[in-house]
C-alpha cells in the first residue's frame, strides 16, 4: 500500500469542515474491516483509509500545525499500512467491566509473543506477527492494543478471496475461532491486491 503523504493530510479548519461526513465514512468502513474474536479480542484490518483517519485526527487532537510534528505522526502511522502481500491489523482487548481489567490482561500474558493468533486460509495457517513493545511477560505488563502482520505466502493470497477466512486464537486462556463475513473477505481481499 502507498504511504500516506505530507500532501494528503488537511490543515486543522479544512478538517473541520470534513470531519463528520469523512467519521462517518471511517466508521461504516472500519464496522466491514472489524473481526472480534472470543471474548475480549477484535481486530481492526488497517488500509490507507483507516490510517489517514487516524493522522488526521491526531493532528487535530494534538492541534498540530508545524510540518515536522505532523511529518513525525506520518511516519509512525505509516508503519501501520500492510507492507506488499500482507494484511495487519490493530487487536483490542476490549473489557467492559473496568474490575476485569487487570485480571483479565494478567491472563492474557503473551498473547503477542508466540503463535496463538492465525488466520486460517482454506489449508493455509498463517501466523500473526506482533509489534514488539506492547507487552513485558517478565514485568507482567500486557497493553489492550497492539498491532498485529500476517504475511501471506503466494499461495494463501491466491486462494484468499473464494477460500473461508478465519481469524483464529488458542491462547491458554483465550480462544476462539471467526469465520470473516463475506464483506470483510472481500475488503481484506482488495488490500491484497
Amino acid at each position: 500500500m502507498t504511504p500516506i503523504a505530507a500532501g494528503e493530510i488537511l490543515n486543522l479548519y479544512d478538517y473541520e469542515r470534513v470531519r463528520d461526513a469523512r467519521r462517518r465514512d471511517v466508521i461504516a468502513l472500519k464496522a466491514e474491516r472489524r473481526v472480534a474474536v472470543g471474548r475480549y479480542l477484535s481486530f481492526v484490518f488497517e488500509n490507507r483509509q483507516t490510517v489517514w483517519f487516524q493522522i488526521q485526527e491526531m493532528v487535530r487532537a494534538e492541534r498540530l500545525v508545524d510540518e515536522a510534528k505532523i511529518a513525525e505522526e506520518i511516519a509512525v502511522y505509516n508503519t501501520l499500512l500492510p507492507r506488499p502481500g500482507e494484511l495487519a491489523a490493530t487487536m483490542f482487548i476490549e473489557i467492559g467491566e473496568p474490575e476485569r481489567i487487570k485480571p483479565v490482561l494478567d491472563a492474557l500474558l503473551g498473547i503477542d509473543t508466540r503463535d496463538y493468533v492465525r488466520l486460517q486460509i482454506g489449508p493455509d495457517v498463517v501466523a500473526g506477527s506482533f509489534e514488539a513493545g506492547h507487552s513485558d511477560e517478565e514485568l507482567g505488563k500486557l497493553s489492550a492494543v497492539h498491532f498485529v502482520r500476517f504475511a501471506l505466502p503466494p499461495a494463501a493470497r491466491r486462494r484468499f478471496a473464494e477460500s473461508d477466512v478465519a481469524l483464529v486464537v488458542e491462547h491458554p486462556n483465550e480462544r476462539g475461532r471467526t469465520l470473516l463475513s463475506e464483506t470483510t473477505r472481500r475488503r481484506l481481499a482488495e488490500d491484497l491486491a
